[in-house]
């Protein structure tokens, strides 16, 4: 792990740019300071940026509004959650190995599946497949329809298995905790994680960029599902300290990021220093 200031940015050559929201973008419903800015930066430095996100709960539209309240104005080409990418690999399924999909989540997801063709069970007995995701409106009714699901045969995937995401007051329970509610109650593992650090997610996100993985850094404040996915695709990767791991949690990781910064607002810093050295800066 380096800090960009010890790199040698010559070598550097980045233009695609993959860049994680919880934690890195904005916190609960608040950005993160200076991160509006940075990607304003980055557009107008000719960068290809693309959102990654595990959230599977909401949809890209609804991605895009809290966003542009935000002020970070995005299209929604640009961003990929894991509900977009869960949609996309059911419908590649087909019917016959596909089959209906029962939903344990919120509409976001099933706005998404909607989008893709996917086809949504009417009972949990017809479903084929559970798919699971973060349901912050959760009820017993919720969990026992998706638990019968699963006991007439449905088998499992989830957006992502994370256990916690950064929110304005604190982390979080995410996804891992309604994975363990179905899991340890039917006996019945989950086939399927589709999100971040999948190749699923990484490779969707280099077909929007349209570049190979070496001209990518992926920026993120995970290491287990940020920083894990760009190195395993082959990117470079900068873990933000904004999130929920701090200098000695990322020092004793196994996962190890190119980069540590303090927020992505040091990415300004990184362009600014790298035209310099190819002799383009003011």
């Amino acid at each position: 792990m380096q800090n960009w200031k010890d790199y040698d940015l010559g070598r550097l050559d980045v233009d695609g740019f993959i860049i994680d929201l919880d934690g890195t973008v904005y916190r609960g419903n608040t950005v993160i300071p200076g991160a509006a800015e940075t990607i304003r930066v980055l557009r107008a430095a000719g960068k290809r940026v693309v959102f990654l996100s595990n959230r599977g709960n909401i949809s890209r539209r609804m991605c895009r509004e809290k966003l542009s309240g935000m002020g970070v104005e995005v299209s929604e080409e640009e961003i990929l959650l894991t509900s977009t990418v869960a949609a996309r690999f059911l419908r590649t399924l087909g019917d016959e190995e596909g089959g209906k999909v029962w939903v344990l989540g919120e509409q976001g997801l099933i706005d998404e599946l909607q989008l893709a063709g996917v086809a949504l069970a009417e009972k949990p007995k017809d479903a084929a497949w559970l798919l699971i995701t973060l349901h912050e409106q959760l009820t017993y009714r919720d969990l026992n329809l998706a638990f019968q699901a699963v006991r007439h045969g449905a088998r499992i995937i989830a957006t992502n298995a994370d256990r916690m995401f950064p929110g304005d007051g604190g982390d979080c329970i995410d996804v891992a905790g309604m994975i363990g509610a179905i899991v340890h109650t039917t006996g019945r593992e989950v086939e399927v994680v589709v999100g971040k650090p999948s190749a699923r997610m990484a490779q969707a996100a280099l077909e929007v960029l349209e570049l190979p993985p070496d001209r990518c850094l992926v920026i993120g404040d995970s290491l287990e599902s940020d920083i894990r996915l760009g190195a395993a695709a082959g990117m470079r990767t900068a873990l933000v300290l904004t999130g929920s791991v701090n200098r000695e949690m990322a020092r004793m990781s196994q996962v190890q990021p190119d980069f540590i910064w303090e927020s992505i607002c040091d990415v300004n810093d990184m362009l600014f220093i790298h035209q310099e050295e190819k002799g383009t800066g003011s």
